[in-house]
């Protein structure tokens, strides 16, 4: 039987929907590799695109913990986001608190990181993360 707990968040916590700290005991550990998109679901060039390649990052990720053992997204008990522009955390945390809107404020614990490049030209950011299932 999975347990998971969140520690208690402060107002930044909240404010930019990470969770310090998150306690996990029992149920399936889903070690997802970094996620980049170049594309969305149906095809379509998403190159250059911050906010496209977040969303279809986050879908892909919930299809593949789906895959993995039955959890979902809202799973997720830690991420560690790569971007290209640190101007872009205030959209992220926008993003996130629309994907995680079911998860009453029990966000991963997170962490966002500048980076020089990512693997591929057109690459803008690269999420990892860990699920409890």
């Amino acid at each position: 039987m999975k347990r998971v707990e969140y520690l208690e968040k402060n107002d930044i916590a909240r404010k930019n929907t990470f969770s310090p700290a998150v306690v996990t005991e029992g149920g399936r550990v889903v070690w997802l590799s970094g996620q980049i998109a170049l594309r969305d679901e149906s095809g379509k060039d998403i190159s250059g695109q911050f906010e496209p390649q977040v969303r279809t990052i986050f879908s892909l990720m919930d299809k593949t913990i789906k895959k993995a053992g039955g959890a979902s997204l809202t799973d997720l008990v830690t991420m560690t986001v790569y971007v290209t522009d640190t101007r872009y955390l205030e959209r992220f945390v926008e993003i996130r608190r629309e994907t995680f809107k079911d998860a009453n404020e029990n966000y991963p614990a997170s962490t966002f990181i500048g980076v020089a490049s990512l693997p591929f030209p057109g690459v803008v950011v690269e999420i990892q993360g860990t699920a409890i299932g």
